[in-house]
């Protein structure tokens, strides 16, 4: 099915062979090479099953947090089984929530290739599986909800576990919830926002899984989303120049520090607290090094169905 879906399109597409060492999966032999990270979530690492072996080149565990092991759930898309996110106790301050990823304040050695990059990109499958957004578990009033749900992102290199180098997430824009792109050039400097226009609960309907894309590039200043294989309309939520972008020196990075790890399904993979809960599922995400051609987004997504 695979060699039918590329066809001659993906040879036209790629330009490129896919390098000896592509043993990836499902994963378009043109993205490979850029496969920071990719997560299936069917390869416990071996002596512990609350890690998740990472099928990309940096080879960086992932840490199932609060849930370990039980996240795994047999729900896959291109796998046998997908994450588990979720709120457990809503009334109760805590940092319970069902989340992963991985923290360290010194950097993380194996996500060097977020270090002065000039383009990224996040790739993978949600699929919406309970209350969106999650009840604010710091506060006491029941009506309370989260302005964010929580995705996926690549934190920055000073990040507390919240800020990002790149995120796509859904986050309050204009007093409206909103699927976005988000991302810091620089450590500690502003961030632009790219916001699909298109109502997030179409885009995100309940129990179906869905296919996401953002794409970032630092030296252009531009980003894009996709849903289904398909670029989403958008605008971008900061006037100016966030980024720093004008003058040199050129081209423009992101600033050469160490990522202090990644976030999914909510804020803080340190534990320390719970934040933008997400009561969904994940398949199959990537984290790329550069920014994947629209074309290649949309075969990626007819690749893994």
């Amino acid at each position: 099915m695979r060699a039918a879906v590329l066809g001659v399109t993906a040879a036209f597409v790629l330009g490129l062979a896919a390098p000896a060492q592509a043993t990836f999966g499902p994963v378009l032999p043109s993205l490979s090479r850029n496969l920071v990270s990719y997560y299936d979530f069917e390869h416990p690492v071996r002596g512990n099953r609350a890690l998740e072996q990472d099928r990309g080149r940096s080879g960086t565990p992932l840490h199932l947090i609060n849930g370990g092991a039980d996240m795994r759930v047999r729900d896959g898309v291109s796998s046998r089984t997908s994450l588990q996110l979720k709120q457990i106790n809503p009334e109760t301050v805590g940092n319970d929530d069902w989340k992963a990823g991985l923290y360290s304040e010194t950097g993380v050695p194996t996500l060097r290739a977020f270090n002065g990059a000039r383009e990224a990109s996040i790739l993978g499958w949600v699929k919406m599986t309970g209350q969106n957004p999650a009840p604010n578990s710091v506060t006491a009033d029941p009506s309370d909800l989260y302005n964010a749900i929580g995705l996926a992102g690549v934190l920055t290199g000073d990040s507390n576990g919240h800020a990002v180098r790149a995120l796509l997430e859904l986050i309050q824009v204009d007093g409206e919830l909103k699927l976005v792109a988000l991302a810091r050039r620089l450590d500690g400097g502003a961030s632009q926002t790219f916001a699909a226009v298109e109502d997030w609960q179409k885009l995100l309907p309940q129990e179906q899984w869905v296919h996401l894309a953002a794409t970032f590039d630092f030296d252009t200043g531009t980003m894009a989303l996709y849903r289904n294989g398909k670029p989403l309309a958008g605008r971008y939520v900061t006037a100016g120049d966030p980024w720093q972008l004008e003058g040199e020196p050129e081209p423009d990075l992101a600033t050469a520090t160490d990522p202090r790890g990644y976030k999914i399904g909510g804020s803080y993979p340190q534990n320390t607290r719970e934040g933008n809960a997400c009561n969904c599922r994940m398949d199959s995400l990537m984290f790329l090094d550069r920014a994947a051609h629209p074309q290649e987004v949309e075969l990626q997504y007819r690749w893994m169905r």
